[in-house]
């Protein structure tokens, strides 16, 4: 009878060892998940302050850029006027010596 008195202490030991074992891994498959879902959400906010970041840097580029070609057309622009300036007058002289033909 000692043996099966043993037997019944061991099995019940071994069922209260098992319940113990499946409650840990229950609470720590719950912290791994929590730890999962804070770092995911970490992850995501690094992953969309990164992507703020270049956007932003991109938009400045874009803006430096379309400063440098609105500086270059507009002294292109300058340049155009004074050389149409020029040959205009340089075509004064012409001009009022016609006049001055047609009206004599």
């Amino acid at each position: 009878m000692a043996g099966i008195s043993e037997a019944i202490t061991q099995i019940k030991k071994a069922e209260s060892d098992a319940d113990s074992l499946v409650e840990q891994s229950t609470v720590d498959a719950k912290a791994m998940i929590d730890e999962a879902h804070v770092k995911a959400n970490e992850m995501v906010e690094a992953a969309k302050n990164e992507a703020n970041e270049e956007a932003q840097s991109t938009v400045f580029d874009a803006e430096e850029n379309a400063k440098k070609e609105a500086t270059s057309i507009s002294s292109q622009a300058d340049s155009d006027v004074e050389a149409i300036k020029n040959k205009a007058r340089n075509n004064i002289d012409e001009a009022a010596s016609i006049i001055v033909k047609n009206i004599l």
